[in-house]
């Protein structure tokens, strides 16, 4: 919802129960008002009328106040937007108009500045309690204009004292760990160079002053862009904050904008809520559900991939034997991982030739899914488009479209280089195969990788190469578009060599993220608790995978333990199943089984983390309707003490619920023992506690 004030300056938007308000002066300073707790217009009226501090030589009145912040002027904080033509460089702007559209997921307000043939639009919506801010920036009346950032908003927090900043930081197979600290005086930068979104940081943060687990108010903020970004968070001399981010890392330029051209930023959306991190994340979760996941109403499959159990030795008889045996357990989606097609059969040759390799499916993908639809199962398939081994048809062909600069060595990693996606040209032959692809076969979900990052991102010929960087995203996201139009029944999984591609930007076109190639069911505990801060899980794919752990530590963990780790998002199976036994195939079958009964409350409840994984137990609860799920992990047992009761969150404390397990009768907040002091011993062990109201 959104309330205008009588003189069309003041600005309120409100959800359930937050709101957000801005003022322009007359002088046509946009000022940020509040953003926080439910007010009324009134309310917002009356902070617009108390006057800024006065200028004087060494600070600015607008710094910490300005809702978005230009480049030029009395101005001393890091720009949002900064643009430069033949003549100069900065912004000077006009309030032109503003304009509110209806929608059904949500009143859009939009602010209209102009500046010398610049029109600059700043928008604003309201879905719940989040709110999504972008900027569009067009050329009207130059040859042209170089865009050099244009973020899509500026957040400004309220004064308080001992402000606590937390974000998401890792590296491959490590990542999403949560961290936080105090903020100090100066700029807190996070973001990617790599030229997606990377392992390194999600772009995500959250600042608090006082705030616990379900208690306290927490401001957050996520950028929905997959390639390069920046995030800065700000404590200003006067210790006001300001968190600017978006597109791009640096101010070498993002685009060069010819008359009549526009660029229209990513998402850059921002959460309050007095509820405490838990409460932020079931915000955050409910609003991916309703607005950004593709069929978030629909569960994910139990799936099987092929990697571990096979690399890139397969056949079409292996993935059959490998079908039947993830039929047998309960598997839904049987996924033919990388070594399929061309001459791929190791990682230096065969990545851009998108056709089944003749000796190992001598015709083609099509009887294998059959096969796999006949065994009641889908079918889907790997692959890396924007990817290109040198070794390869297409590279010997078409060498000029990939990223590189001229006269330099190509950098080649994982033997493979970057296409141009950018280029319309790659763009239309990478169509023309994966549509080809996906209507030669019975084809339900696409595994679509992106191994390496940018390191020569050169654009041999093109006027402004810069723009790269954010035409290649660009055109990734209008490939997918073009892909899920065409074949709207099947499902796409981001990976990124794990979670390097993870943001609001790929999800909206996704169904699920790869969380990390690191699948030990003790680290995957705190990868996945940073993950929920922000993302549901629904869209956290988590494998059960062979023990000792061959891929990265070979710890050593029960069956048990891996699928109760798993059990938290959307479950996955990646063992070689042609290895295991008898006895641990019937086990894995009965945890499938469990998993598919609890599945809508993981999938689809609401997540309160009840114990972080902080070395002895911990514990995730979903809760939907009457019913409520408790996955709990107990790393290690010290001297013998039994695991602490748990205290479950969320449920009416005038109801009674039973335990399925035990058929105990709890009445009130519930207090959980079975499982935890007489079923969890030792390390590494794990518990599936369900309750139903009565």
């Amino acid at each position: 919802m959104v309330d205008i004030a009588e003189n069309g300056r003041t600005w309120l938007l409100s959800g359930p129960g937050s709101s957000y308000a801005l003022h322009l002066t007359e002088a046509d300073e946009l000022l940020h008002l509040h953003w926080g707790a439910r007010i009324q217009l009134a309310d917002a009226e009356e902070l617009s009328t108390r006057a800024l501090p006065g200028y004087w030589a060494f600070e600015s009145p607008l710094d910490g106040r300005e809702e978005y912040p230009v480049e030029g002027g009395p101005r001393f904080v890091r720009p949002s937007l900064s643009v430069r033509t033949e003549e100069r460089r900065g912004t000077e702007w006009a309030f032109e108009a503003y304009e509110t559209e209806a929608g059904a997921d949500g009143d859009e307000l939009r602010l209209r500045f102009r500046d010398d043939g610049i029109l600059i639009t700043l928008h604003y919506r309201m879905r719940g309690d989040v709110v999504e801010r972008w900027v569009t920036v067009g050329n009207e009346g130059h040859a042209r204009v170089e865009l050099l950032r244009a973020d899509p908003a500026a957040w400004t927090l309220p004064d308080r004292e001992g402000w606590r900043l937390s974000q998401l930081h890792g590296r491959w197979a490590a990542e999403s760990r949560l961290t936080s600290a105090p903020l100090t005086y100066g700029e807190k930068v996070i973001g990617s160079r790599r030229g997606h979104t990377s392992h390194q940081h999600l772009p995500w943060v959250a600042l608090d002053t006082d705030a616990t687990e379900e208690r306290g108010e927490v401001w957050g903020c996520a950028l929905g862009w997959s390639g390069s970004w920046r995030i800065a968070v700000a404590q200003l001399p006067d210790a006001r904050v300001q968190i600017t981010g978006g597109a791009g890392y640096d101010d070498s330029g993002l685009l060069m904008l010819a008359e009549g051209e526009s660029y229209t930023s990513p998402v850059f959306a921002g959460l309050w809520t007095d509820g405490g991190f838990g409460g932020a994340s079931r915000a955050w979760h409910a609003y991916q559900r309703a607005y950004i996941i593709p069929d978030a109403d629909r569960d994910r499959p139990v799936l099987f991939n092929s990697w571990e159990a096979t690399t890139f030795d397969i056949s079409e008889d292996q993935q059959a034997t490998l079908a039947r045996r993830a039929a047998a357990i309960g598997v839904e989606l049987f996924v033919v991982d990388d070594g399929w097609f061309g001459a791929r059969t190791s990682d230096r040759a065969g990545l851009g030739d998108w056709t089944p390799n003749p000796d190992r499916f001598p015709k083609g993908l099509k009887p294998l899914a059959d096969y796999v639809h006949a065994l009641g199962m889908q079918f889907g398939i790997w692959v890396e488009p924007e990817m290109v081994n040198p070794d390869s048809d297409l590279y010997r062909a078409h060498p000029d479209w990939v990223q590189y600069q001229q006269g330099r060595k190509r950098t080649e990693l994982r033997n493979q280089l970057v296409l141009n996606l950018a280029r319309e040209d790659v763009q239309e032959y990478l169509w023309e195969q994966l549509d080809t692809l996906l209507s030669s076969a019975p084809i339900d979900y696409v595994k679509w990788d992106f191994n390496r990052c940018f390191t020569d991102a050169g654009w041999p010929g093109e006027p402004y190469p810069q723009r790269l960087w954010v035409d290649h995203v660009r055109g990734l996201y209008a490939l997918l578009d073009r892909l899920r139009a065409a074949h709207p029944n099947v499902a796409i999984e981001s990976c990124s060599g794990g979670g390097g591609r993870i943001d609001l930007g790929i999800m909206s076109r996704t169904d699920e993220v790869w969380t990390s190639d690191n699948t030990d069911p003790l680290d995957r505990l705190a990868i996945q608790h940073g993950f929920s801060q922000i993302h549901p899980a629904r869209v956290m794919s988590a494998w059960v995978t062979d023990s000792p752990n061959h891929q990265l530590n070979g710890r050593v963990s029960s069956l048990r333990f891996r699928f109760v780790s798993s059990m938290a998002g959307a479950l996955g199976v990646g063992g070689d199943l042609s290895q295991w036994t008898e006895e641990e195939l019937a086990e894995a079958g009965r945890w499938v089984e469990l998993y598919k009964g609890i599945r809508p409350l993981v999938q689809r409840g609401d997540q309160f983390r009840l114990r972080p994984p902080a070395g002895g137990l911990s514990a995730v609860q979903y809760t939907l309707g009457d019913e409520t799920v408790v996955l709990a992990w107990l790393q290690a047992q010290s001297y013998g003490e039994p695991a602490p009761a748990l205290r479950l969150q969320g449920l009416d404390p005038a109801a009674s619920y039973e335990c399925l397990e035990t058929g105990e009768v709890h009445r009130g907040a519930v207090l959980l023992h079975h499982g935890l002091r007489t079923g969890l011993k030792g390390d590494l062990d794990a518990s599936v506690i369900r309750l139903r109201r009565i």
